[in-house]
């Protein structure tokens, strides 16, 4: 009974306490905002109604008030860039970087800031210096992936192997697939250089940062060719299928190639066939289409074409259709068939496109690495825009 009314005194006494905190924290935020100067509120306010350029006026008025406020040296500086001023937000930051009484912390902050400057205005060196200067700071990590993306624009690929090996040892997240894009990368320059050796030695190296990665395997099969081992070159680009059935698209025209040096270029079309039925791809059509005319005749591409429209029917698959139409098509037919085709050809010229699966831009070619957003492996396999003429 005693525990029981102790309990219930209690509880006003503890309401109690927590009303006096909590009168105290509004007190404390009443007193701080009246120190704050009236531009502030105004900049916010500008800023909260999306007014980028009176807010920056407003900013600007408490700097020359009170040049002191690092605060407000930030804040104008990212709205100078976020305008594209970059010049000015590098002004706004150096001369932060030149006050000898700002704090470490804070003298960190604006050299960080100062680098991203430097690469929105696309003075990459200077924002490298910036960005390495960061090292042992609470910045260090952001720098790493600014250093990063600067290698990348420059093709530094050594160097960016380093920054991402960093990035991934300091806990920033894996970084395995982009790894193996720098190693595909310098063997893909190796191989221009006609060192298959050098290249081979690379890829071993992309393929143990990312086992599943299909460009270095490619690109393997492309150095043993470059060796002459045009067999192993086969069994390592039939590798592809295990890795990802939709890229096997990629390797189609290298697999027929390899299979008539061979002198088994039939083998070759039963497996790109088998591949077709599994994942059908605008691409793989193409070059089926044209090794089932080399080796059995137009009638039996007119097959291939027919039973592939009816499991899959597209516009480019009709424009296949008509093109094999055309090889023995009678002349009072052929003038009508080729303008059909010519006019269903330069619609689907527009619309064979491979998108980004992150951004969206879209390009008439594959890309290991988007143009638009810079992303690695965003681009699927498949040209988009194959649409069913069904719909």
């Amino acid at each position: 009974m005693d525990f029981e009314l102790w309990m219930l005194l209690g509880i006003p006494f503890f309401f109690g306490l927590g009303w006096l905190a909590a009168r105290v924290d509004i007190n404390e935020v009443v007193s701080e905002s009246r120190t704050l100067p009236r531009g502030y509120f105004k900049g916010l306010n500008h800023l909260l109604n999306d007014q980028p350029d009176k807010a920056i006026d407003s900013f600007i008025e408490i700097v020359k008030l009170d040049p002191e406020s690092s605060d407000m040296h930030f804040a104008l500086g990212n709205l100078f860039r976020r305008r594209g001023e970059t010049e000015r937000a590098i002004r706004v930051h150096q001369n932060l970087l030149a006050r000898p009484d700002l704090p470490s912390d804070e003298k960190a902050h604006a050299q960080y800031e100062l680098g991203i400057d430097y690469l929105k205005a696309g003075l990459l060196d200077r924002a490298e210096e910036s960005f390495n200067g960061l090292a042992g700071t609470p910045y260090a990590v952001q720098a790493r992936r600014s250093l990063l993306e600067i290698y990348q624009r420059e093709k530094e690929w050594k160097r960016a192997i380093e920054a991402a090996e960093d990035l991934q040892a300091s806990g920033a997240g894996a970084r395995q697939i982009e790894i193996a894009q720098f190693y595909c990368e310098l063997a893909a320059d190796a191989l221009v250089h006609m060192a298959p050796s050098d290249a081979m030695r690379l890829l071993d190296k992309a393929l143990e940062a990312n086992r599943h990665s299909v460009r270095a395997t490619i690109l393997r099969g492309d150095a043993l060719l470059a060796q002459g081992d045009v067999e192993e070159a086969l069994k390592t680009w039939r590798r592809v299928e295990q890795q990802s059935v939709p890229h096997v698209a990629l390797v189609a025209a290298r697999l027929m190639d390899g299979y008539r040096k061979v002198g088994r270029p039939q083998e070759g079309v039963n497996l790109l066939r088998s591949y077709l039925a599994e994942a059908s791809s605008i691409d793989l059509i193409e070059v089926v289409f044209k090794a089932v005319i080399e080796l059995d005749g137009v009638e039996a591409a007119k097959g291939l074409v027919v039973e592939e429209l009816r499991r899959n029917p597209t516009l480019l698959g009709l424009d296949k259709l008509l093109e094999a139409r055309l090889m023995d098509a009678p002349a009072h037919v052929w003038e009508e068939l080729s303008m059909v085709k010519n006019l269903v050809q330069r619609y689907t010229q527009k619309l064979a496109r491979y998108q980004c699966s992150h951004c969206g831009f879209k390009a008439r070619q594959f890309y290991w690495q988007c143009p638009g957003c810079n992303r690695w492996d965003s681009y699927p396999p498949r040209r988009t825009e194959e649409l069913n003429v069904m719909n």
